[in-house]
């Protein structure tokens, strides 16, 4: 399925440690969605205004590259306008099949749609990605599925090129400073042959010309001497920009691995959110659909000690539907009133608790609840139109260790689709059938 194909995408781009192994992920992530329609990434080049290297995939699986050396000129005024944009692929229509041959693709199907997209970095169009599928009568087209996949590749594109642009920085300074130092110490050496050739002769005695020379040389050195300093302390000023520079594609690569991440994160829900929405239409068995949603918020949130509880059909007490990692006498079942407790408070006022550091025990009474143990916790209700259905908690964050204000927001859209489920399966009614009450 889709999402499956998304987050496994995601992965290999967070783990691809070169532009080659970015797109190798990307064209195999089109093989599952279609393995019809052909792929190619092209390299622009804003100076000549062209499009210099095609780069595909071949049929066993290595990056092949070429050249491409086509004008944009041979794309329509207002397609190169959207392109040169990105952010969207543009249809090229009854001119796909021209121009797909001249960019030098090799579809699979003579009768197919191409579709272009730009890459932009820094508001100049760095890449072109194009899409050549078959025609099809029936059915969504393979561009519109398959964009959410180049948006990551996007993301991944913009981290190597920046790493380009530092490792290029660099080359052209140490080459720069290498000419430079090279061309003076060469000078230097050349006036030093001669500044000793003409002492020579005037020690020997051979004439006024000699001693005239000798103090032109000797002055010559000096400024040649004085110009090395300056190119030299020139060079160090353009190595600190670059190296501030640096800095600062570095800090850039750093948010976009940020970005990345929680690109990874939402495609990471929206895949669960679809597992527990197709499970909740195939199963009717309460205890498995309720383990499911537990599932759910606790394997997203990467919580060691989780509990979903809901509301009894009195409407004062929570009990408690399915647990993870919670002390061993705490039954399914147990019923807390609303308004005691974190659970119950936090269904009585109907806000999210996110509490990050419980060091401070002593001084947050809400802390002292025997569902919640040491390590940063959400708290969060269950609200369906306007109707309380339940609590989910939310203890010990396994890798991080503490939950962030952005944490209450993902969690906001679990218990969406938790307390949805939940009410269109009548799941507190049904369970308290199973489990009974304490």
């Amino acid at each position: 399925m889709p999402p499956r194909t998304l987050a496994s995408l995601a992965h290999a781009l967070g783990a691809s440690a070169d532009l080659d192994t970015a797109f190798v992920a990307l064209a195999e992530a089109l093989a599952e969605v279609d393995r019809f329609t052909s792929l190619a990434l092209y390299r622009y080049d804003a100076r000549r205004e062209m499009l210099r290297e095609r780069t595909t995939m071949n049929e066993r699986g290595e990056v092949e590259r070429a050249r491409a050396d086509t004008k944009l000129d041979h794309i329509p005024a207002k397609v190169r306008a959207i392109v040169s944009g990105g952010g969207q692929f543009v249809d090229l229509g009854e001119r796909s099949e021209e121009l797909a041959r001249l960019l030098g693709m090799r579809p699979t199907s003579d009768d197919g749609l191409l579709s272009l997209r730009g890459v932009p970095l820094d508001g100049h169009l760095e890449a072109v990605i194009a899409l050549y599928e078959p025609r099809r009568i029936f059915g969504t087209r393979v561009v519109e599925r398959f964009g959410p996949y180049v948006a990551l590749f996007e993301l991944a594109f913009a981290r190597f090129s920046e790493r380009e642009a530092r490792q290029e920085a660099v080359r052209t300074l140490e080459d720069v400073t290498q000419r430079v130092h090279g061309e003076y110490v060469k000078r230097l050496s050349e006036l030093d042959q001669e500044l000793a050739q003409v002492r020579g002769a005037a020690a020997r005695g051979e004439g006024g010309v000699a001693a005239d020379r000798l103090v032109a040389l000797e002055a010559e050195a000096a400024r040649a001497k004085e110009e090395a300093r300056r190119a030299t302390r020139r060079a160090q000023a353009v190595e600190q920009q670059v190296g501030a520079a640096v800095g600062q594609l570095e800090q850039a690569h750093i948010e976009l691995h940020r970005r990345a991440e929680a690109v990874r994160e939402k495609t990471r829900t929206l895949y669960l959110i679809e597992r527990v929405l197709g499970l909740d239409a195939s199963t009717t068995d309460p205890r498995q659909l309720v383990d499911e949603l537990l599932s759910l918020v606790g394997d997203d949130m990467q919580a060691q000690r989780v509990s979903l509880m809901l509301r009894a059909p009195d409407g004062d007490h929570l009990f408690l539907a399915a647990s993870r990692g919670l002390q061993p006498g705490i039954l399914d079942g147990r019923r807390i009133p609303i308004g005691q407790g974190v659970a119950g408070r936090v269904a009585a006022s109907r806000e999210p608790i996110l509490v990050q550091d419980v060091t401070d025990a002593t001084k947050h009474p809400l802390l002292r609840d025997q569902y919640f143990t040491t390590g940063s916790f959400i708290s969060f209700p269950l609200v369906y139109r306007d109707e309380l259905v339940g609590v989910v908690n939310l203890t010990n964050r396994a890798r991080q260790g503490l939950f962030l204000e952005e944490d209450v927001e993902r969690v906001r859209l679990l218990a969406l689709v938790i307390a949805l489920v939940a009410t269109n399966a009548a799941l507190p009614e049904r369970l308290l059938e199973t489990i009974g009450t304490h």
